[in-house]
């Protein structure tokens, strides 16, 4: 028994943010001391690092909730369902619902029954819940979804992945101008035929790597110390990326029966386009083999990083045919991965 994918959908808010919006930024390291570079120095080294043009931030009267929300209706329209007939609604987030211009993160009911509650489901065994998992939170919702189905508790099951950061960010931390807001969904359902989920794989790195993504206060000395915000060890982050993500990946591609070559479309999380071209690079590697061309869709470049709604996104987008160069036809081969705070990696292997 597998699951497959029915419907996705996304939602991108209209707000875009272009790099120029960072020109008259103040930004300082953490020791609260000006960087030597100017802004537009550092603005260039961002877009050469990790491919970031533009980004996208939620509206003043959205929350992480609504986007997630927006996202779902997409899903269920794309898919063709009644939403009374789902079992299981997962919304898989980091920092719940903050409201512009406040600190406070609001998850209490969880993001997922409020999503429950603005589809007006009536349903009252669809049973709604949240996932914290850092940016592969949405995968993590799949794979729980898959055993949920395996296992026979469910058979139709909504996986949502939204956030909105811009609202968690320290302006004086250049790192800010990488993070963005977003949301992804997908539904998943019991397979009658070889499509859906043909293997997986997750792991939590925690002994030194935990703090690699963390909450800590300002760069500025003059904030509120009490305050905080999200906070990334970049570089640690990449070694620790382009180290274990390949050899994750080339278990779960092992454990699912199929080859390297018949790998069709890899969509790993839109975090920095190095990073992921040199997980790419690796991950072949670990098989002699090449980089076959047009293998993994990127929009980071538009889309900046929105956590665990870059993958749900972007299958979406390449399902409606907004990315020419890319499509996932039935019986195509896809591996999808993903890392971020916890250390979390996984991954999953696809037959559409």
């Amino acid at each position: 028994m597998k699951s497959k994918i029915i419907g996705a959908g996304n939602y991108v808010p209209s707000q875009t943010i272009t790099n120029l919006f960072f020109d008259k930024h103040h930004f300082l390291d953490e020791n609260g001391l000006a960087l030597t570079h100017d802004n537009a120095t550092i603005i260039n080294k961002l877009k050469e690092i990790t491919g970031i043009e533009e980004r996208r931030y939620a509206t003043k009267e959205q929350v992480a909730s609504d986007l997630g929300f927006f996202a779902a209706k997409s899903a269920i329209k794309d898919s063709g369902i009644d939403p009374e007939t789902l079992d299981y609604i997962i919304f898989a987030h980091n920092f719940g619902d903050v409201r512009f211009g406040t600190v406070q993160s609001d998850m209490v009911p969880s993001l997922a029954s409020r999503v429950k509650h603005l589809l007006k489901i009536k349903n009252n065994f669809c049973v709604a819940y949240d996932i914290v998992f850092g940016c592969p939170g949405w995968i993590e919702g799949m794979i729980q979804a898959n055993a949920f189905i395996k296992s026979g508790i469910a058979k139709r099951c909504l996986i949502i992945g939204a956030e909105t950061l811009s609202r968690v960010v320290d302006i004086h931390d250049r790192d800010s101008m990488i993070y963005a807001d977003g949301a992804g969904a997908a539904i998943l359902e019991i397979s009658n035929d070889e499509s859906g989920i043909q293997s997986h794989i997750s792991g939590s790195f925690t002994s030194e790597e935990k703090d690699y993504l963390h909450f800590g206060k300002s760069y500025s000395n003059e904030s509120c110390p009490d305050i905080r915000y999200i906070k990334m060890n970049g570089r640690k982050i990449y070694e620790f990326a382009i180290l274990r993500v390949p050899i994750a990946m080339k278990e779960c591609l092992d454990s699912s029966g199929f080859s390297i070559n018949q790998l069709d479309k890899i969509i790993i999380h839109q975090a920095n386009k190095k990073m992921d071209e040199a997980i790419l690079k690796r991950f072949y590697r670990l098989y002699d083999a090449a980089v076959p061309k047009d293998i993994m869709p990127m929009v980071i470049q538009k889309l900046g990083n929105s956590s665990v709604a870059t993958i749900p996104s972007l299958l979406a987008m390449i399902k409606r045919g907004e990315l020419p160069e890319h499509s996932i036809k039935k019986g195509d081969i896809v591996l999808f991965a993903s890392v971020g705070a916890g250390m979390n990696i996984n991954a999953f292997v696809y037959k559409a």
